[in-house]
């Protein structure tokens, strides 16, 4: 599993100026940014238990066992493979400032909530290796990877060595001994934190991603940033001292429900509800849709099949509605109709349970951008008002600034110039953290901004 450029589908509104009537650089007064020359300091999250809904154990064990025994290509794998404890953890490569912080705060909720050994050490060597190298190194040598993590390594001059060799290939591994982190150095600090806690958490435990989860960071819709508590549950069970290295899928299975009955109690009370498996059609569909290469035409396509097949399945959940965001997305920009209809579906799907709310907050983003392109202020504030406390709450910092820089511009649209204004600036600290680069952050503001029919005229 890596974290690919498409997980920024989930954040960018970018594309929603191309069906906006604006002139292609608006002037936008220094009031409207509120800001002169100097941004405010950088805000970030406490890495505190991001809580997600607690499901069956009977769903959650089945769960467990396709993320643990199957690779996200559909590969079998055949034994559980972990670290023995203690795991130790450095880091090495072009550090920026932000990164060990992070790290540390990820690894203190691996200890508190997953009950793993882990720690940071400045040895030489470690269990595991997390390197940052500049972005253009990286997808050098693996593009659209914006992250990743092998095992039997511990630098990128090693990786590089043995990269298309038997040493990197997870299913061959009889337990864990040493893994390598690789993150990107020169990139917003959300990117790096999200990356770190994906690819620690696949070096630690589970090898596969299922689009059916709708809580957890192994789902390639990328739609949550952080480690769940769903996550944390998974890697607690995976280092359960009922399992141990080499066990067989069989072996994992007759010792699992025990297991989640002792760390989840709240699971065995829960009814379990029919769920079927992912199609390699869908997948593959949904993939063409996301990935830049194929024409626009064949990606809308792709998206639209993934809408079809999802029916026909009778999907209800992360995988329907994420097809349809990903429809949505497409046609911004070549059939305005279509796109907002996608995304009204996609956030009526996902408003029908609670654990698709985060999800509902990326739509809204985009339901948003549409909004307040048509000059409807109040329909914006009513979006972004209950996306906004979801945002925070998953630790999405990109998502929450984009979210309060449009209920600036709603506010200041309803002549609330005041609360418009502390809102923007409020907006900032996190955009720092989200979006990196000040220049980045501006960027994000004249976008935003540009939309307002208001302005820029």
């Amino acid at each position: 599993m890596n974290r690919t450029f498409r997980r920024m589908l989930a954040l960018s509104v970018m594309f929603m100026t191309a069906c906006t009537p604006i002139p292609q650089s608006p002037t936008l007064p220094t009031r409207t940014m509120g800001l002169q020359d100097s941004l405010p300091p950088m805000r970030s999250f406490a890495g505190s238990r991001v809580n997600t809904p607690t499901r069956s154990n009977r769903e959650i064990g089945k769960d467990f066992m396709d993320l643990a025994f199957r690779m996200e290509s559909g590969r079998v794998v055949a034994r559980l493979t972990r670290f023995e404890a203690p795991i130790s953890v450095r880091v090495t490569g072009d550090v920026p400032p932000s990164l060990t912080p992070d790290l540390r705060a990820l690894l203190g909720r691996l200890r508190n909530e997953a009950d793993i050994d882990i720690f940071m050490t400045g040895a030489g060597s470690a269990s595991i290796t997390v390197e940052a190298i500049p972005r253009s190194v990286l997808n050098a040598a693996v593009p659209r990877a914006a992250c990743f993590v092998v095992p039997r390594v511990s630098s990128w001059e090693e990786f590089k060595t043995v990269r298309r060799t038997p040493t990197v290939d997870w299913t061959t591994l009889e337990r864990r001994d040493r893994a390598a982190v690789f993150v990107p150095s020169d990139v917003a600090p959300q990117e790096i934190r999200d990356c770190l806690h994906e690819e620690l958490a696949q070096a630690l435990g589970p090898l596969n991603d299922l689009y059916r989860l709708s809580d957890s960071v192994f789902n390639d819709d990328n739609i949550h940033a952080v480690l769940t508590s769903f996550d944390m549950l998974v890697l607690r069970a995976y280092y359960d001292p009922a399992l141990r290295n080499g066990m067989s899928r069989g072996e994992v299975a007759a010792r699992l429900d025990p297991i989640l009955s002792r760390l989840n109690p709240a699971g065995d009370t829960q009814m379990p509800r029919p769920r079927n498996d992912t199609t390699r059609d869908w997948i593959e569909n949904i993939e063409t849709a996301l990935t830049a290469g194929s024409s626009a035409n064949r990606r809308r396509s792709a998206a639209l099949q993934a809408v079809s097949l999802a029916g026909a399945m009778n999907w209800s959940g992360p995988r329907d509605g994420f097809a349809h965001y990903a429809f949505g997305r497409l046609n911004v920009g070549y059939d305005s109709d279509i796109a907002l209809a996608s995304f009204n579906e996609a956030l009526r799907i996902y408003n029908r349970s609670s654990e698709t709310r985060l999800h509902a907050a990326h739509v809204s983003v985009q339901l948003a951008a549409f909004a307040l392109s048509a000059g409807d202020g109040a329909a914006v504030l009513n979006l972004v008002d209950s996306a906004m406390p979801i945002a925070a709450a998953h630790e999405n910092a990109a998502l929450l600034a984009t979210l309060m820089m449009f209920k600036a511009e709603a506010l200041e649209m309803t002549g609330r110039t005041s609360e418009a204004s502390a809102v923007r600036m409020d907006s900032l600290g996190w955009a720092r953290y989200g979006f990196g680069a000040n220049a980045n952050v501006r960027a994000r503001l004249r976008e935003i901004a540009s939309l307002n029919p208001l302005k820029g005229i």
